[in-house]
């Protein structure tokens, strides 16, 4: 290869051009098993309270509205992480803060693991839930700033399904360990991802965000490093960059309120939209399924648990679909029609699947196989939406308006519950909130597919 000047770089478009002409190799795919380990660790976690809650309910005799409020806990937390994380990831770098990210929600972990106080559990929760909502979106954004125009829907989501299977995993887990062992050993295993600090630390960190802060020098380092691997392993000389349309360099630091200025107001309240209806019905199913198999239809608490897997299994199937979709069909149609289909199979599941627990089984996990689709589709669509000088503020306010359905969903349900609703009330409510997510974005979507970062901005 050639070498790039740092004469020849020393702009933001010539690092992103530089960004745009590589081919995808083992060092994308590195960074994204590396990155992607860290996501995998925080699905794993984020669902490990819905699974011990059947062990937890007697241990501490908490009520339904006790219940809610144990899940809400945590999404309280990932709504301060996620707000917090974006603001601090678009100032000290993106690779810093998945880090510290990481480190904090496993330290509160094992907290979670070794306290037998109710109050401590959700203090340690509550600030668990800052670094997952910290983490996740931050990593989307690396992940979405290292890759390409072409097929970046599919290389970015088929990164993002580490997270869905970190979700199955903890179904899996939570099925045969908390019967048998106790919900402490769960929380403990949520330490190990510690084990992948050294590899984040030899990551580069994203030269779109090096440039964008103006420090280009380290922007080119960053590209030396990535160039280098990657053409030791291509084997032959990289094609020269084609400079991207000239625009006005920016290296201002982004804020909140332009998020809600210009183009971008639109696409924030859409995005706020579309994440919070998303995720009020993904995280309020599943996180009171396995409560509701056992309370509702006196399941013993294996077989709730099992039957709970089945939901988690069919989202990710939705996952994977979506990824090799997205590129084809676009991201306006994916996450439209799987909201239309997620609503559709939640009413039929409230007009006829609320009389035995293998109907609700089945109408759920249809419902999670199209809700988790839209989840996924969400982070590679969101980070393209806002320029790269506030690309962690515009997924911070997405990922805390998914946070928000977080905390409301299961509170929703508690609530209904707690005052004698059915299930068939449960559901419906559900399915209307997915069919208002599907027509605010049919209506005030823009399509991004097969544009580069900085057109799309423009």
């Amino acid at each position: 290869m050639t070498p790039v000047s740092t004469t020849m770089s020393s702009t933001a478009e010539m690092i992103s051009a530089r960004l745009e002409r590589l081919p995808m190799s083992r060092w994308h795919i590195k960074a994204r098993v590396i990155v992607g380990a860290v996501t995998f660790f925080d699905g794993f976690d984020q669902l490990m309270i819905a699974y011990s809650l059947p062990v937890l309910i007697p241990k501490w005799n908490l009520t339904a509205t006790s219940v809610a409020w144990v899940i809400a806990i945590g999404g309280l937390g990932m709504l301060v992480g996620a707000l917090g994380g974006g603001w601090l990831a678009d100032r000290v770098g993106r690779l810093n803060v998945i880090i510290g990210s990481l480190a904090l929600y496993a330290v509160m972990s094992l907290g979670m693991a070794f306290t037998d106080s109710l109050m401590l559990f959700l203090v340690f929760r509550f600030v668990q839930g800052i670094g997952l909502g910290a983490e996740v979106p931050v990593a989307a954004t690396y992940i979405g700033e290292i890759t390409k125009a072409h097929k970046r829907g599919r290389f970015v989501l088929l990164y993002e399904v580490i997270f869905p299977i970190g979700l199955v995993a903890s179904a899996v887990v939570s099925a045969w360990i908390v019967p048998r062992y106790g919900y402490q050993i769960l929380f403990a295993l949520g330490a190990v991802p510690v084990l992948l600090l050294p590899a984040l630390f030899k990551l580069p960190e994203s030269p779109r965000w090096l440039a964008s802060r103006g420090k280009l020098t380290e922007a080119h380092a960053a590209m030396v490093r990535i160039e280098t691997e990657i053409t030791a392993r291509y084997g032959k000389a990289l094609p020269e960059p084609q400079p991207l349309p000239a625009t006005v360099a920016d290296t201002t630091r982004g804020r909140f309120i332009e998020a809600f200025q210009g183009i971008y107001l639109r696409r924030t309240l859409m995005l706020a939209a579309i994440w919070s209806s998303a995720y009020f019905v993904n995280y309020g199913i599943a996180s009171w399924l396995p409560t509701l198999y056992s309370r509702v239809f006196e399941l013993d608490v294996d077989t709730a648990l099992r039957y709970s897997i089945f939901t988690t299994v069919a989202g990710l199937v939705g996952c994977v679909a979506v990824a090799f979709l997205i590129d084809n069909l676009g991201r306006r149609i994916c996450i439209t029609a799987s909201m239309v289909l997620c609503s559709a199979m939640l009413f039929l599941l409230a007009t006829t699947g609320t009389g035995s627990a293998t109907s609700v089984l089945f109408w759920s996990a249809g419902a999670a196989l199209f809700v988790f689709a839209v989840n996924m589709a969400l982070y590679v669509y969101t980070a393209e939406l806002y320029p790269t000088r506030m690309r962690a503020i515009g997924c911070a306010i997405g990922g805390a308006s998914g946070r928000l359905g977080i905390i409301v969903g299961p509170l929703v349900v508690g609530g209904i519950l707690g005052a004698g609703g059915t299930l068939a009330l449960v559901f419906g409510m559900f399915g209307i909130v997915a069919l208002f997510g599907a027509v605010i974005v049919g209506i005030f979507a823009v399509e991004t597919r097969e544009k580069t970062l900085e057109e799309i901005s423009q």
